[in-house]
C-alpha cells in the first residue's frame, strides 16, 4: 500500500471519529467552547488573555504573582477551602502562567461541573489579596527563581528571549527577577488583575460529558453577571532585534546552545509549515535529523530539541543543545549542515507523504487525551478566535508541498542568533 493511501486512510479515520466542539458567547464576552465525551471524567478551564507580556513596567512579575494569589483567598473562601472544594470529591485543580495567557483548570468527575465553574467564577472575580498572603507568595515565587536559577538548560530559554526581545515585554521573565519581585507591591498586583481578568478577554474551555444547554446554563449562572470590560492597554509589535552572538562563563558540566530567530505568527498555513520543518529537525520522535546526526550516530549529545513558538503577533524558532564543550564546535557545524539541507534540498515526495503520517499519527495520539485537547482549543480560541477541528488542520497538513517548506526554510533558516551557556 502506498504512503499516500495510507494517509488518506488514517486521515479519514481519524476525521470519522472525532467530535466536534459547540461554542457559545456570553454578552459580557466570555465565550465557552466544549467537545463531548463519554468519559466519566471531565476537564475544564479558564484561560484568561493576559500574561507577563501585558505587564507595565512597574509591573513586572505581577502576571505570575496574581495566579498564586487568587488561590489564597476570596470574598467567601480561604486558601484551605478553595483546594478542597474539588480535591474533596477527587477533582484536581491547577494553574499556570505564559507570556500571553493564564488559565485555571481542573479535572473532576461530570456530576461536578457545576461546583468547579461556580469555584473558577469565585477564584478569578472574587479573589481576595491579603498583605500575609501577599508577603508569603512573594517568598514562594522568590523560591522558585532560586530553583530555575539552578537549571541552566531552562534558564538559558528565557536569556534567549532577552536578548531576542531586548527592551520588550516578550524579553521578560514570566517569574520576573528576585528583585522584581522584592519591589512589586499589592496595587501593582490588584492593578494587573482589574486591567486584565475581564470577561471580553476570558474562554472557558470543556471537555465532558455533559449536555451542552446544562453546560451553558452554569456559565450563564456564575458568569454572566460580570461587566464586560475593555482591554485597556494594547500589546506592541516588537521591533527586529539586532543580531547577536553571546558566550556566557556559566562553569557548567556542560554547555547548553540555543541557536534560533524571530519569524512569523500570523498565517495559517506559514504555522503549520514551521511545525513541519521543526518536528523533521528535533521534535518528539526520536528518528528526527539532529537527533540521529548528533546523538545516534555521534554521540555528541544526550538531547537536542527543535521548537517554533508562535505569539499573537510574531513567532520564535529555536534549536537547543546540551553537549560537552569538545563538541560544541562539530554540533554548531552540524546543525548548519541540517538546515542547509532543508534549504537547498526539495523533500522527496516519499519523505514529504513520511513527514505528513507522522504529524498526522501525533495529532491523532494528542487528541486522544481529553486534558490536551481542551486546553488545546481554549488556547486556539483566546488567541485566534477560532478552532481548527482535525478535519481542517489534516487538509491543510496534506495541502502543504515540497516547494513551500524550502520557500519557509529559506525565509527562517538563516542568519541565527546563538547563546552559549559554558
Amino acid at each position: 500500500m502506498c504512503l499516500e493511501t495510507k494517509l488518506s486512510k488514517l486521515s479519514n479515520r481519524i476525521l470519522f471519529s472525532e467530535v466536534l466542539f459547540e461554542m457559545h458567547e456570553l454578552k459580557n464576552g466570555i465565550r465557552l467552547i466544549h467537545q463531548h465525551t463519554d468519559s466519566p471524567v471531565a476537564y475544564s478551564a479558564l484561560m484568561i488573555n493576559a500574561g507577563s507580556r501585558d505587564e507595565l513596567n512597574h509591573e513586572i512579575g505581577a502576571a505570575h504573582l496574581a495566579e498564586h494569589l487568587i488561590f489564597k483567598e476570596t470574598h467567601k473562601r480561604k486558601a484551605y477551602h478553595i483546594l478542597n472544594r474539588l480535591e474533596n470529591v477527587g477533582g484536581d485543580l491547577n494553574a499556570y502562567t505564559t507570556k500571553e495567557d493564564t488559565c485555571i483548570h481542573a479535572a473532576f468527575l461530570n456530576e461536578h461541573y457545576a461546583r468547579a465553574l461556580e469555584l473558577f467564577s469565585d477564584i478569578v472575580f472574587g479573589h481576595k489579596i491579603t498583605k500575609d498572603a501577599f508577603d508569603i507568595e512573594k517568598k514562594v515565587v522568590s523560591d522558585e527563581i532560586k530553583s530555575y536559577m539552578d537549571n541552566p538548560s531552562e534558564m538559558i530559554f528565557d536569556h534567549f528571549d532577552e536578548l531576542l526581545f531586548s527592551g520588550h515585554p516578550l524579553g521578560n521573565s514570566t517569574l520576573g527577577t528576585i528583585q522584581q519581585i522584592k519591589k512589586i507591591n499589592i496595587p501593582s498586583v490588584e492593578q494587573f488583575i482589574s486591567r486584565n481578568y475581564i470577561p471580553g478577554q476570558i474562554v472557558i474551555s470543556s471537555v465532558g460529558n455533559i449536555p451542552f444547554k446544562r453546560l451553558v446554563y452554569f456559565v450563564e449562572k456564575y458568569m454572566s453577571h460580570y461587566p464586560p470590560g475593555t482591554k485597556e492597554v494594547s500589546r506592541q509589535v516588537p521591533a527586529v532585534a539586532p543580531s547577536f552572538s553571546v558566550s556566557c562563563n556559566k562553569k557548567n558540566h556542560q554547555v547548553h546552545c540555543i541557536m534560533g530567530r524571530t519569524c512569523e505568527s500570523s498565517d495559517r498555513k506559514f504555522r503549520i509549515a514551521m511545525t513541519m520543518l521543526t518536528n523533521l529537525l528535533g521534535g518528539p520522535g526520536m528518528n528526527t535529523r539532529l537527533n540521529m546526526s548528533m546523538r545516534e550516530r555521534n554521540g555528541w549529545v544526550y538531547h537536542v530539541e527543535a521548537s517554533y513558538t508562535p505569539y499573537s503577533d510574531v513567532g520564535v524558532f529555536n534549536i537547543y543543545f546540551g553537549t560537552d564543550k569538545i563538541y560544541l564546535d562539530q554540533c554548531l557545524s552540524q546543525v548548519k549542515r541540517e538546515l542547509a539541507k532543508l534549504k537547498n534540498t526539495l523533500l522527496k515526495d516519499s519523505q514529504l507523504k513520511k513527514l505528513q503520517q507522522q504529524i498526522i499519527g501525533q495529532l491523532a495520539i494528542g487528541s486522544d487525551n481529553s486534558d490536551a485537547r481542551m486546553l488545546s482549543n481554549g488556547k486556539s480560541l483566546l488567541m485566534y478566535h477560532h478552532v481548527d477541528n482535525l478535519q481542517d488542520i489534516c487538509k491543510q497538513i496534506i495541502d502543504i508541498d515540497a516547494r513551500y517548506l524550502n520557500d519557509v526554510a529559506n525565509r527562517v533558516f538563516d542568519h541565527l542568533n546563538i547563546l552559549v551557556y559554558q
